[in-house]
């Protein structure tokens, strides 16, 4: 007697999903996974503060915010859109008044502290 294919194809999903799960790495806990890079925490500091805020982000979070910033404030120059005019708050973390997006990153890494655990 023939297999519908209906029956053919649970059967088939069934065996790939054991599969799945026999090979599969197992996940990492939600609260104790291991996070380093770019996705760990990370403390800015009071000037940094000022636009990002106070609370522990991840590096990318702050990048992310840094730009916002900067194009909420439309801090980047006209002519070359790879440089960033920095108003008073940026120049504290910059230390000058412009600066390539390239460099950008170098310059937040002073202002910020890794989480000590």
């Amino acid at each position: 007697m023939a297999r519908t294919a209906e029956k053919s194809g649970k059967g088939e999903t069934a065996a790939a999903e054991k599969k799945t799960k026999a090979t599969a790495k197992p996940a990492a806990k939600a609260t104790g996974a291991a996070r380093g890079g770019i996705t760990a925490p990370v403390t800015p500091s009071a000037d940094l503060a000022e636009i990002v805020g106070k609370a522990d982000l991840p590096r990318s979070e702050v990048v992310k915010k840094v730009w916002e910033y900067i194009k909420k404030h439309d801090l980047q120059d006209a002519k070359d859109r790879r440089q960033i005019n920095g108003d008073d708050k940026l120049q504290k973390i910059f230390g000058k008044k412009s600066v390539s997006m390239f460099e950008m990153n170098k310059h937040l890494s002073a202002h910020l502290t890794a989480k000590k655990d």
